[in-house]
């Protein structure tokens, strides 16, 4: 993808979860995910770190060369890790609004902060987060992948809700695409949105699946 394509995907991941929380009222945000121990306040604090960590990512130019790439990123999180003590400082953040629609308002002032940060970004300059150096481009990927996976999180009890949008999708995908051996051929029944939860151990692999992935499936998840 270009650097505006990928801009653009990233309008579209963050725009997509603002569409899933803000008709949601307070009882709607305490409903649960796929992601154990959160609530959808508590995801959506996730998500707002995310994005606040964008804002600082994209303020912090670095020299390069960049030391990983969109898809290498990742593998400095091996699946696991310490999910436990993640899951409980995004409920104690989320405990300290007042009412779970206050997470609602700060996502919703600081994601489109996050979008036109990234757009004034230099799509050739390098910057750095969490200990590595990016291309912006790059950046902007793994935080699309990021929300696009979770988007997913958030509608597991939300059925009316607004799946991800198309070109958010397509980013998420192209990452899992990387992280898998060559060698991995994807079941023709599974669509992007079963990729992506397989992929990420949302969604167990069956029997059949390990059978028609062979080798690969020892690959998977490929990431938490």
């Amino acid at each position: 993808m270009t650097p505006t394509e990928r801009h653009e995907a990233l309008t579209q991941a963050y725009q997509g979860i603002t569409d899933v929380v803000s008709p949601l009222d307070d009882a709607d945000l305490q409903r649960p995910t796929r992601c154990r121990g959160w609530l959808v306040a508590d995801l959506l604090c996730h998500v707002l770190s995310d994005a606040q960590r964008a804002l600082v990512a994209l303020a912090s130019p670095a020299d390069g060369p960049p030391d990983v790439d969109d898809v290498s990123y990742w593998r400095s999180f091996p699946p696991g890790g310490d999910q436990a003590r993640h899951a409980w400082r995004a409920r104690r953040f989320a405990a300290a609004f007042d009412r779970p629609t206050g997470v609602v308002r700060l996502w919703c002032d600081t994601a489109p902060a996050a979008v036109r940060a990234a757009a004034a970004a230099d799509p050739a300059g390098c910057v750095t987060t969490q200990g590595h150096v990016l291309r912006v481009p790059d950046l902007l990927a793994t935080l699309t992948t990021e929300a696009t996976v979770h988007h997913l999180d958030l509608v597991v009890d939300l059925p009316d809700a607004p799946r991800p949008g198309p070109l958010a999708t397509a980013v998420a995908v192209a990452t899992m695409d990387g992280l898998v051996s060559d060698e991995a051929v994807r079941p023709a029944a599974w669509s992007d949105g079963d990729y992506l939860l397989k992929a990420t151990g949302r969604v167990p692999l069956t029997d059949r699946e390990r059978w028609e992935l062979g080798e690969a499936a020892g690959w998977f998840p490929l990431l938490g």
